[in-house]
């Protein structure tokens, strides 16, 4: 028998390994490796798992990861499971029967409350079927084929509203109905979880019909209305039944922003309206419930007046609106959540200033309108606000005559021009950016500019020759008596000089809102095109009386709702432009109050800083002027009363023209008297930029002449009067301006609208006026014809041309 042992030298073969593939020669096993049993994680033939090392410890294997998603899966559909079982649909909400608010002065006193809920319901059948269309496409195109929730749309939802990024609608007309039926307007977790299975339960339980009329029955459309048929007769005064599809679109397009889309409350969201009024319409289209041919010819429908509640007569509807909006554009509770009512709402408004307003309006301007024997006192308005620069809290708004007779706050439209008033932001501008003018000469109160009327601007890209009021031609003259006269010629340039961009962002800063109407860069922007509302000028110039710190303004110091206080935004005060910028700009204006077209403001009483301005064709006339402590912006407006279409002034009162300086600065001074009664007057303390100061005394006779400004014309030309010079910058105004030829002897009292402009001082006088503007600008040297800047804030003067379109 042969020797079956392999020869020496021979490397055994594992029996499992192919042929083909060599062994590597093996070691022999060292003893610890001996003494390890084999196959270790295995049986026979099988490799050993190799452990992880390093960072991939701590990666989960794929089966740990399918594990943990079916288990998540589970989890997430047993609480679906449970949360339809335990989550039952509750009975109607208190929003049915919703409570008023009450509205408190800051001492407690209260205001108003706003009224009772306007709810009628009607049955789907009486509801035109354009007019159920018109809300499916503003809200829900496909409301009959899509289920009742909309999973995508509520976990964004309730990630926007977890994570701090703001409220976001995107629910079914269903879910929308859960909430305004069932449960409430909160944006909370927990009411979108109980929105999310009442409205998987309801959509199960009950036809889409009914849900629809459920939603149309519910929703609220604003002026405190409830379901289709109250709006219905809200908007349009008629049933629902007689609604078109235009007024159906209408009513659609309120259900997206109730108080904002209310065109009639607020004119300066008519565009934003329109636009979604057009979207509704659209769809209609797209889904084929409207034909393209009804489509173009289909005319937005105008509403109706605002019929206020008897509750919310004289001041008090203003004041509720007001801060209404203030709470909804603040987002601190959506315009549905508050209509619910229940909450108890502090403002900071001064019951002891607001009823000053109110009566310094009432006597220096109401009482004296005769609409009767005057047609155009049937077009006066006025408007008015006061802040507290330090806090920026609004102590008292006048709003209009009565808000159940004229439904428009005048306080708070945009469509008014601001004229001058806006020009004292450019000069802050100019400040702040440290800027010159075309041939290299930094811009303080007594830089020199020409201000001949119809002068054209100089460096920029756009063609403007503005004409200065009454069509006076002044020469080279200083920035600070350009102001105290309002020129135009000079503040157009000045934009330029500056840059409009550079001059709308100062503006934006000080606290005009970058969105206002007509807000658009260029030099006509220093002559005030823009439409901002009253509050916003009286917020803009509290930034300047608070030496450029704004603070932004609230009405607010609390909102309470049973136990639950509401939070308020943070309104943490910012450094807008430099204290130097805001500062020079103040003594300007209170050169325009002692020197100036601002003069009736020195009846309060207090050293005042102020600029008066009146808008495009007389419409507006402005006074906005500020006390160290007190900021009040008031406006005087002309509107059609049957129409709503703006109006020039013209003959109001009794008197040719409406100017700022006139009726506005005596409510101002009027109201600033007795709001500061008992409070010593404080003198304004100001940090002034280099060179801002009080300019150097006028050259002897015997000095050479100051050079001209290079290309200038020069202030003696022959063809014309000669006016103020830069040897004489302001004119002689304190030998013939308020002492002399102002005030007392020529202008507002005595000079009135027809005697204030008379050549009185002429050539050979020396004077150029004894009723200039606002109460005469010189009586000192190189004399002009007598009333030349009269204009349109002291009264117009005799032998001016007609009132012509531009701005003072």
């Amino acid at each position: 028998m042969s020797d079956q042992s392999p020869p020496p030298g021979w490397t055994p073969r594992d029996p499992d390994t192919p042929p083909e593939v060599p062994q590597p020669r093996t070691e022999p096993p060292t003893p610890q490796q001996a003494q390890q049993p084999p196959h270790q994680g295995g049986g026979p033939g099988k490799k050993a798992r190799r452990r992880r090392t390093g960072w991939r410890r701590f990666l989960p294997t794929w089966r740990m990861v399918l594990g943990g998603i079916l288990l998540f899966a589970l989890l997430i559909g047993g609480a679906l499971v449970a949360g339809y079982l335990l989550v039952d649909i509750p009975p109607a909400n208190a929003a049915a029967t919703a409570q008023s608010n009450v509205y408190l002065y800051s001492d407690g006193s209260q205001i108003a409350r706003d009224g009772e809920v306007n709810r009628v319901n009607v049955p789907l059948s009486q509801i035109p079927r354009t007019v159920q269309e018109a809300v499916l496409a503003a809200e829900d195109r496909d409301f009959y084929s899509e289920r009742a929730v909309d999973p995508k749309a509520m976990l964004r939802a309730a990630w926007n509203t977890a994570t701090g990024k703001g409220t976001q609608s995107g629910s079914t007309i269903t879910q929308q109905y859960v909430k305004n039926y069932y449960l409430g307007q909160e944006q909370t977790i927990k009411r979108k979880v109980k929105e999310f299975f009442i409205a998987i339960k309801l959509g199960r339980e009950k036809s889409k019909n009914y849900i629809l009329e459920g939603y149309l029955n519910t929703s609220y459309f604003g002026r405190n209305a409830y379901g289709i048929q109250a709006a219905a007769q809200a908007y349009y005064g008629k049933d629902v039944g007689k609604l078109t599809t235009a007024e159906g679109a209408y009513l659609a397009t309120l259900l997206n922003s109730p108080s904002a889309f209310d065109v009639v409350s607020h004119p300066q969201s008519r565009p934003r309206a329109l636009a979604r009024w057009n979207y509704v319409l659209d769809g209609m289209v797209k889904k084929g419930w409207l034909t393209p041919a009804e489509r173009a010819t289909t005319q937005f429908p105008e509403p109706g007046k605002v019929r206020a509640a008897a509750g919310l007569s004289g001041q008090r509807g203003y004041l509720v609106e007001a801060i209404k909006d203030y709470i909804v554009d603040n987002k601190i509770l959506d315009d549905k959540t508050l209509a619910e009512g229940g909450y108890r709402i502090t403002t900071t408004l001064d019951k002891r200033r607001q009823t000053a307003l109110v009566g310094a309006v009432n006597d220096q301007m109401v009482s004296k309108l005769e609409p009767e024997k005057r047609g155009a006192d049937r077009l006066v308005r006025a408007g008015g606000v006061s802040i507290d620069p330090a806090t920026g809290k609004v102590l008292a708004m006048y709003g209009g005559i009565d808000y159940t007779k004229q439904y428009v706050n005048n306080a708070t439209r945009h469509d008014y021009q601001v004229a001058s008033t806006f020009k004292p932001f450019v000069f802050a501008s100019a400040v702040e950016n440290d800027s010159r003018t075309q041939d290299g000469r930094r811009i303080t109160p007594n830089t020199i500019y020409n201000g001949d009327n119809k002068r054209p601007v100089v460096g920029g890209r756009i063609r403007f020759a503005p004409e200065n009021e009454g069509q006076v031609s002044y020469g080279n003259i200083s920035v600070n008596t350009a102001t105290d006269l309002s020129v135009n010629a000079v503040y157009a340039q000045m934009a330029v000089d500056v840059g409009s961009a550079k001059v709308k962002k100062t503006a934006i800063d000080l606290g005009i809102p970058e969105n206002t109407p007509n807000f658009v860069p260029g030099p006509a922007m220093a002559l005030g095109t823009l439409q901002a509302s009253v509050l916003d000028m009286t917020q803009a110039y509290a930034t300047l009386a608070d030496h450029g710190r704004r603070t932004p303004y609230t009405f607010l110091e609390k909102i309470t709702k049973g136990g639950d206080t509401i939070s308020l935004p943070q309104r943490t005060p910012t450094q807008a432009i430099s204290r130097e910028a805001a500062d020079t700009t103040t003594s300007m204006l209170v050169s325009v109050v002692d020197n100036g077209t601002g003069t009736a403001a020195l009846a309060a009483g207090h050293p005042a800083a102020g600029k008066t301005g009146t808008g495009e064709l007389d419409r507006s006339a402005w006074f906005a002027a500020y006390t160290p402590d007190l900021v009040t912006v008031i406006s005087m407006m002309g509107q059609d009363p049957d129409t709503g279409t703006l109006e020039s002034l013209y003959g109001a009162l009794g008197e040719a023209r409406i100017g700022g300086g006139g009726y506005p600065a005596r409510i101002w001074a009027a109201y600033t008297k007795t709001a500061l009664e008992g409070i010593d007057p404080v003198d304004f303390d100001l940090e002034l930029q280099p060179g801002g100061g009080p300019p150097p005394p006028p050259p002897s006779p015997e000095s050479n002449p100051p050079q001209e400004t290079p290309g200038e014309p020069s202030p003696s030309t022959p063809e014309r009067p000669a006016r103020p010079s830069p040897s004489n910058p302001t004119g002689g105004r304190n030998q013939g301006g308020q002492n002399n030829g102002g005030q007392n002897q020529g202008g507002q009292d005595n000079g009135g609208p027809a005697n204030g402009g008379q050549e009185n001082g002429g050539q050979d006088n020396g004077g150029t006026t004894q009723g200039g503007e606002q109460g005469g600008t010189t009586q000192g040297t190189q004399g002009s014809a007598q009333g030349s800047a009269q204009g349109s804030d002291g009264g117009p003067a005799e032998g001016l041309r007609p009132p012509s379109a531009f701005l003072e």
